[in-house]
């Protein structure tokens, strides 16, 4: 098998409940081990004990736990409790949310694109800045446009972790028979002209996939949306009913419409099988279509054609509650900071797929190396500076993820008329957002 850029191996309001928990999310939303917690609050409020409660981001719980053996040895007097807080984020989020309430916080807990800010906005989580400032932690060397996506309030209340980009997955083979450049499309109205070519020389299945409403078809869209001028909201403003919007969901529309492309229930399973030729998915998918793929594959930028940036970030972060001692969260910044600086998140990033959050991760020996040897991987990092700030009403809303993809799956799936659906769901949005965040705010 050859192959061109893949790895060498592989909240909501505490006063309400978590929306959306029961989505089972892709590796992009940190798909993990299934939940364990018999002895998980035995060491809870040890101050030498730092617990970590995490969904193992992309089946990596080797890779913490080698983590945190290497943080153990350099610190003596302290000890991680690794806790399988749930099978995804929303699962984290939950056990998180119940918490609150009254059981035993955590330390460290993971919090997924679309939680950390209901927690924050709650007062949940620590203002990162703050525990940092007192820790002389310096936070300037974490990636500017991931560090920032947890700003809030003139405060930030998460550091990244598992953080991914979307790509544009291809089967090389496939473009090879269809006779079409070693690329990945420049705009989404060139790709409009290479479907049909591409569905015309597969045998069976489809040129193009699409991961269904649970397995993040609003974020794995968002990108093609941004680069055909829509949006789902500017600020706390929603833009689902403008025409630019509109026409993007037409566009998407056509894609199933005129047979080149389906919506999947196993995105990068069918991939990485040869079920469909191409894909929009998560740097955190790399490893699993590594392992799995038996032709020639590469990854490509997502088009960006206006310049103005037309791909998201997403996957996780690290928070901090608020509810626990100083010194509970002096200890948990010091493992935060020791779990992201640059050797660990180039092993983290060379072992799962996501991207290293520290500016300076490529100068690490062992990660240069890597790069020299896998000069494609880069893709995902060369890529950050034409991400976005994702739409407040799919990532901060409570359940905008899942209500924005279920309309887009509605749409494509039932033939629902676009107009009448998005307009639904703005007044679903539009009715959450004044109910539930903008006292808040």
């Amino acid at each position: 098998m050859s192959f061109n850029p893949q790895l060498s191996r592989r909240h909501f309001l505490a006063a309400v409940g978590v929306a959306g928990a029961g989505a089972t999310l892709t590796a992009c939303a940190g798909t993990g081990a299934s939940t364990d917690t018999a002895d998980a609050t035995t060491a809870e409020g040890a101050t030498n004990t730092i617990v970590w409660w995490s969904n193992h981001p992309g089946n990596s719980k080797d890779v913490e736990l080698e983590i945190i053996s290497r943080f153990e040895e350099e610190n003596p007097d302290l000890t991680v409790q690794l806790v399988d807080a749930g099978a995804n984020y929303a699962e984290v989020s939950q056990k998180f949310n119940a918490a609150l309430s009254g059981g035993d916080l955590p330390d460290v807990v993971v919090l997924s694109d679309t939680e950390w800010f209901n927690f924050a906005v709650n007062g949940a989580t620590a203002n990162i800045d703050e525990v940092a400032k007192r820790n002389n932690i310096d936070t300037s060397s974490y990636v500017d446009s991931l560090y920032n996506d947890y700003e809030h309030d003139g405060g930030h209340y998460g550091l990244p972790f598992a953080r991914s980009t979307t790509l544009f997955y291809y089967n090389r083979e496939l473009w090879n028979e269809a006779g079409l450049p070693d690329r990945g499309p420049e705009s989404w109205q060139e790709f409009s002209e290479w479907g049909p070519k591409i569905q015309e020389a597969m045998d069976s299945g489809k040129a193009l996939g699409w991961g269904d409403a649970v397995n993040y078809l609003s974020w794995t869209f968002e990108g093609p949306m941004w680069s055909l001028g829509g949006n789902y909201s500017v600020g706390w403003e929603s833009r689902l009913t403008t025409p630019e919007t509109i026409r993007s969901v037409e566009w998407l529309k056509s894609t199933v419409d005129e047979g080149w492309a389906t919506v999947s229930t196993d995105l990068t399973n069918e991939f990485a099988t040869g079920i469909v030729g191409s894909c929009i998915q998560s740097t955190g998918s790399l490893a699993s279509v590594e392992a799995a793929a038996t032709f020639d594959w590469a990854v490509a930028p997502l088009p960006n054609p206006t310049g103005e940036g037309a791909c998201p970030t997403g996957g996780a972060g690290l928070g901090i509650p608020s509810g626990i001692s100083e010194e509970r969260q002096d200890n948990a910044i010091k493992f935060i900071d020791f779990l992201t600086n640059s050797a660990n998140t180039g092993y983290w990033s060379r072992e799962t797929g996501y991207v290293p959050v520290r500016k300076d991760a490529a100068e690490d020996p062992e990660h240069r190396a890597f790069l020299d040897e896998n000069p494609a991987y880069n893709v995902a990092v060369e890529q950050l500076p034409d991400t976005r700030v994702q739409d407040n009403y799919r990532v901060l809303l409570p359940n905008g993820d899942r209500t924005i993809g279920d309309a887009l799956e509605k749409i494509l799936l039932t033939g629902a008329d676009i107009d009448v659906t998005l307009a639904e769901t703005e007044q679903q949005l539009d009715t959450i957002y004044k109910r539930d965040i903008e006292p808040l705010l």
